[in-house]
């Protein structure tokens, strides 16, 4: 059916994607002959790998884009995966941003935090780790070891007083002029340094100035230089050291799974094991490993600022000349990648692959426990219900508000005990003022429930008696009826959603609500609460449901709050009207993100002078 489209394909590099019927984009693949690639899927599928297979029978049609080189085709497979996520194609689970850590030097006194945007502004960048959790100890070994600021004013060296973290010899002071920029700068050089595994160099350096500091009979600073050493030696202590010399290498290996792969990669600098992390990739059992490394080092690598100068990878991976060519020009220098096959180096790829296949197996006999302990958790919540199916699909319902002010209510969704988080919704109160959680909690779900009461007069006039699990995208999930739905609240919440429920003649959902005091559960029409043992799995689910449905509103509601806030503070600056407040708010988000930003960064946003930004600083 594409024999002639085929004969007309150009046989430059390039991009190709793949189609459904629906039009959805089910693969993307690079080629560095677009003609040769795709003939390939149609010429015999004996050849094709089974999930390959699976793909080629749903395709409808294809698209390509001719690049110039193999290495453009290679950055824009990896746009187009990061921005689709085609099913077909195996790429980073949780596709989010991963958080780094900057050194912004584009300040007079530079700052060390976190950021999970990366851009060329002078900045250097470490990373990326794979959660918050990582970057956030890394953070906290940095701070005990430099004594670097962790505020955001301007300094001018001028401070009356500094604030806690020089008493405590976290920061040298330079609010208060106990550093000059020189000296401070030092600090922002060690802490790179550290971040690059250069801990002799560091070492090296404070002793040099520990001695001068002696030989001036400067003993007090000597001893603080002194403890500075011992505490980075004890880090250090903490680091595998490894036989490779003063190599600075990534090893990364995989360990395949059913429905995903975990991917390892140790950090080794000045050949020491500095740290390490992990990833889940989306794959299956018939990907081939190459493939599913090579997807992994192309969007890692795309994401990251730092390419060392040599990767091992414990298998072959597909594309390597092309990789290494991009990651060159990444790096600006050399870039190898490099399959051991004996020697220290092959131990190395073996230990890093058999950390990623022990980690799989821990996932799994983990997954398998809470997947048990969730059935036990419906089987045992629909007994004590009494309800006519199993609560596979729990809707949950809060109400968030400071005194009646910025109220929002929060929908979450649990689905065979797990978290639906594409289905979670979030209301902005429209018709109700002042605290009135009933009102508020009747309005947010007479919002969703109608919604269910259109999709099945719709569906009924189309022949259908309820809504398909097939209206789950986008807004056809609020056709979904739910097997049960809980408020955060007790009898008087309960009373408000009934009432709702009968003014629209829904009568076939059940509904509960879950009191904190006693955790107790009730249900329409019976006085007593219902008590689930404290051992039970079914309340362990129901109160997990209640604080995700709580901590989705209060976050919401937190937004709101900080945004009204950051209206409220700057509507008395000088200076500051709608037009600017709105470009502030749109880059910092909110007043804490407009307090800690530099004065140069809000001078530099669309409509800002520097006089402005001095005038909204100096207010807030």
């Amino acid at each position: 059916m594409f024999d002639k489209r085929l004969r007309s394909t150009p046989t430059e590099p390039g991009v190709y994607l793949m189609r459904d019927s629906s039009g959805k984009i089910l693969y993307v693949g690079k080629a560095a002959s677009l003609r040769h690639r795709l003939s390939s899927y149609f010429a015999s599928s004996a050849g094709l790998p089974p999930k390959i297979r699976r793909m080629v029978s749903k395709l409808a049609d294809f698209e390509f884009i001719v690049t110039e080189s193999e290495q453009e085709a290679l950055i824009l497979e990896c746009n187009l995966i990061k921005e689709h996520q085609p099913p077909y194609n195996a790429r980073l689970k949780d596709d989010k941003s991963y958080p780094f850590i900057k050194l912004d030097m584009t300040e007079e006194y530079p700052l060390v935090y976190v950021t999970r945007k990366v851009a060329d502004d002078g900045a250097r960048y470490f990373g990326p780790y794979a959660n918050a959790t990582s970057v956030r100890r890394t953070l906290a070994v940095l701070k005990k070891l430099f004594p670097y600021r962790s505020c955001t004013k301007t300094i001018t060296g001028t401070d009356d007083r500094p604030c806690l973290d020089y008493y405590i010899h976290r920061c040298v002071g330079p609010c208060i002029g106990a550093a000059n920029k020189e000296e401070y700068g030092e600090i922002i050089d060690q802490v790179a340094m550290f971040l690059e595994g250069k801990t002799e160099t560091i070492v090296n350096g404070i002793k040099t100035r520990m001695e001068e500091a002696s030989e001036e009979l400067e003993f007090e600073r000597a001893a603080a230089l002194r403890d500075q050493i011992q505490a980075i030696e004890k880090v250090h202590e903490g680091q595998k050291v490894l036989h490779l010399t003063s190599e600075n290498v990534d090893i990364i290996a995989a360990a395949q799974g059913k429905r995903e792969s975990w991917v390892e990669v140790f950090f080794i600098r000045q050949g020491k094991l500095i740290g390490r992390d992990n990833f889940l990739m989306h794959s299956t059992p018939d990907d081939d490993m190459e493939e599913v490394l090579s997807a992994f080092i192309k969007q890692f690598y795309d994401a990251t600022p730092y390419v060392p100068p040599k990767l091992i990878v414990h298998k072959p991976i597909s594309d390597t000349a092309a990789i290494e060519e991009w990651l060159t020009r990444k790096r600006q220098s050399k870039v190898q990648i490099h399959v051991p096959q004996r020697g220290e180096k092959r131990k190395l790829a073996q230990m890093v692959a058999d950390n990623a296949s022990q980690a799989l197996e821990q996932l799994t006999i983990r997954r398998i426990h809470e997947e048990t302990n969730n059935t036990s958790a419906m089987d045992e919540l629909q007994e004590a219900l009494s309800l006519p199916n199993v609560p596979r699909r729990i809707e949950c319902y809060d109400i968030s508000n400071t005194q009646g002010t910025n109220s929002v209510g929060s929908m979450v969704v649990f689905e065979d005990g797990k978290p639906k988080t594409s289905h979670y919704r979030r209301f902005k109160i429209k018709t109700v003022e002042g605290p009135d959680d009933y009102s508020s909690m009747k309005e947010v779900l007479t919002r969703r429930f109608k919604r269910l009461s259109d999709s099945r007069k719709a569906n009924k006039s189309n022949g259908s008696e309820q809504a398909s699990e097939n209206g789950a995208k986008n807004n056809e999930a609020w056709g979904i009826i739910p097997d049960l739905v809980i408020i955060d609240g007790g009898k008087g919440h309960l009373g408000a959603a009934l009432q709702v429920f009968l003014e629209l003649g829904i009568d076939d959902v059940p509904l509960s609500s879950l009191a904190k005091e006693n955790e107790e559960l009730f249900v329409p029409y019976s006085p007593d609460g219902i008590i689930l043992p404290r051992t039970s799995q079914a309340l362990f689910l129901v109160q997990r449901v209640r604080d995700e449905a709580h901590r989705f509103a209060i976050t919401f509601h937190r937004q709101r709050r900080s945004k009204h806030n950051i209206q409220s503070a700057m509507d008395l600056v000088p200076g500051i009207g709608p037009k600017r407040k709105r470009m502030l708010m749109r880059k910092f988000g909110s007043l804490k993100g407009v307090r800690e930003a530099p004065l140069e960064d809000i001078a530099a946003v669309p409509g800002m002078t520097m006089k402005a930004a001095r005038a909204l600083k100096s207010h807030i």
